[in-house]
């Protein structure tokens, strides 16, 4: 993950590892659920965009969660219509889906916002 995500300086940069350690999880999380191939990339694509709203669109926890709520729209429909791009998923996946993204995106958005969004000191720190 960590050549995937082209993280150059995950020795010292703290935004780099909370992100690695991040996505790492939602990956175990998603192989534990036992999600097929198409719905391990789906998983992951939400991850990284829900990630994005917030980093590069400074989207609230408010706006993110109805982006989440399109993207599931139509789960477990049969008219493709009114399916959103998440359709791989059972009703009960996507359930799981949603709960594990409260408890590891949501609840802790806070704590997101102030890692992209708050200036810092990097303090650079040796591998010794």
């Amino acid at each position: 993950l960590e050549e995937f995500l082209n993280f150059k300086q995950l020795n010292t940069s703290l935004k780099e590892a909370i992100l690695l350690d991040y996505y790492t999880a939602g990956f175990w999380w998603a192989k534990e659920m036992n999600f097929s191939l198409v719905q391990l990339s789906g998983f992951m694509d939400l991850l990284n965009v829900l990630l994005e709203n917030l980093r590069d669109k400074h989207m609230t926890l408010g706006d993110n969660i109805k982006e989440l709520g399109k993207a599931m729209a139509g789960i477990g429909e049969t008219d493709s219509e009114t399916s959103g791009n998440l359709d791989v998923f059972s009703v009960e996946q996507a359930k799981a889906v949603i709960d594990y993204l409260n408890i590891s995106l949501f609840q802790p958005y806070k704590l997101y916002e102030y890692l992209f969004h708050s200036p810092r000191e990097e303090l650079v720190i040796s591998n010794e």
